[in-house]
């Protein structure tokens, strides 16, 4: 299939210590959200090949996927999401791990709800440069809302 993003003859992966980005002396987010699960710990960030990938596949753009709908996003969905996530920063991870790692942390006492507000909302998505601080508050507040009515 032909990648439709981006102007390059190739899309090739651009080493970060390529990039020209200028330092800024704002604050800086989160690094990584982290999704603990057994002994196993998770970093997860996306980065804008993994968005790419992900828009690609579901012919939608992520934040309409996965907060725009009115509703929770599929576990499908959202386990794809966490793999991307977790891809560039853990070695051959596999949707199929990531699949194992949530029937963990359902056993042990986590949800679908709950893998939607803290890993993906306030974790994965955040990290991710999707919210700005005070939308970061926002959403915080709704996510507080949504747990104190479960």
């Amino acid at each position: 299939m032909e990648k439709l993003y981006g102007l390059d003859e190739e899309n090739e992966q651009m080493d970060h210590d390529e990039m020209d980005v200028a330092d800024d002396p704002k604050p800086k987010r989160r690094p990584f959200a982290y999704w603990k699960v057994g002994n196993k710990e998770y970093k997860l960030k996306l980065t804008t090949a993994q968005i790419g990938k992900l828009e690609d596949k579901y012919r939608r753009n992520l934040l309409s996927l996965l907060l725009l709908g009115g509703e929770i996003p599929p576990l499908s969905i959202m386990l794809t999401v966490i793999q991307a996530a977790a891809a560039p920063w853990n070695s051959n991870v596999k949707y199929k791990h990531i699949e194992a790692a949530f029937d963990r942390y359902t056993e042990d006492g986590g949800t679908q709800l709950t893998l939607f507000t803290d890993v993906i909302v306030d974790g994965i998505m955040t990290v991710s440069g999707f919210f700005t601080p005070d939308q970061q508050e926002e959403m915080g507040e709704k996510v507080k809302d949504i747990k104190a009515n479960m």
